[in-house]
């Protein structure tokens, strides 16, 4: 693997990664650990906030320790096993996240749309399901190209312009043609990412006619305010998202492509414990009650 930057630039983003590993662990232990106690917040929405946590947790640890390791000591090696395996849980939690990201737009058009049955129709039983499916289904689109991948026989140079195990930059250093892997690539990535990406506009441009349709302006901000923090994340994985999906095979293009996979793999997954606590009242005063009862339990 490699990283062509000066040393300065190798160390500032080395304690730069480290603080936001550090951050995103923390953040979204915190998260889980306060819906999974806190009865109050035992609620569709929390429960697939718990998946998305849990989630960003899995998906910056398949870079990040690698990335920092090569940043720290130069350690640009990796088994051909272990660059399967990370180019594989990679796209898989990155399709996952998606999925998970689509359910929850489903979860607020059902909250602002039909609230009246909102609790009847998103049993815990139905979340469940929506979550195994958002699992499964991510685990067969990825499962078949990772499998002809790995088929594949590799020969002349074997280092990657890139800090992982990209699958673009993989199918450089095969032997065979890979002109049919590639738009295999294209397409299973351009499925569930633009798939997602309309049920996801559909999902809102339901809410916000059912928003518009609010007679107080009150009450039209409130409900805009349960869905904004969804919104927001959703806007910052997509961009990276989408951009990688369209990424070119020419080289010039690599460090657009690392700038992208930095998007979706550190920066979101740091900024979402952010996001969903401070623009969230619920989970705010549920951070506020661990916090005094820490403070009594140390004073006591």
């Amino acid at each position: 693997m490699e990283f062509h930057y000066s040393p300065v630039v190798k160390q500032t983003f080395f304690f730069f990664l480290l603080n936001a590993y550090s951050i995103t662990m923390i953040g979204n232990i915190v998260i889980i650990f306060i819906i999974s106690t806190n009865k109050h917040l035992h609620k569709p929405m929390y429960f697939f906030l718990i998946n998305l946590s849990f989630l960003d947790i899995l998906f910056t640890s398949t870079i990040t320790p690698k990335f920092l390791s090569l940043l720290a000591n130069g350690s640009r090696f990796i088994s051909y096993m272990g660059c399967m395996i990370q180019c594989y849980s990679f796209f898989f939690l990155g399709a996952t996240e998606i999925l998970i990201l689509t359910v929850m737009s489903f979860d607020r058009y059902m909250a602002i749309c039909h609230p009246l049955r909102y609790t009847a129709v998103l049993s815990p039983t139905l979340c469940l399901y929506l979550a195994l499916g958002a699992w499964a289904c991510a685990f067969l689109d990825t499962i078949a190209p990772t499998v002809l991948v790995v088929r594949l026989t590799f020969c002349g140079s074997n280092k990657i312009n890139h800090f992982f195990c990209d699958v673009d930059q993989l199918l450089k250093l095969a032997c065979a043609d890979t002109e049919y892997l590639n738009l295999l690539d294209f397409v299973v990535s351009a499925v569930i990412v633009f798939g997602s990406l309309i049920l996801i506009i559909v999902s809102y441009l339901n809410i916000i006619i059912a928003i518009v349709k609010i007679p107080s302006s009150g009450g039209r901000w409130k409900s805009f305010a349960t869905c904004s923090s969804h919104l927001l994340v959703v806007f910052i994985f997509y961009v990276g998202t989408v951009f990688m999906s369209l990424r070119s095979i020419k080289d010039s293009y690599v460090d657009f492509n690392k700038l992208s996979v930095v998007l979706n793999t550190i920066i979101t997954p740091l900024f979402n414990p952010f996001i969903y606590t401070l623009r969230n009242d619920q989970v705010k005063c549920a951070l506020k009650s661990l916090w005094n009862y820490g403070d009594r339990y140390i004073g006591n």
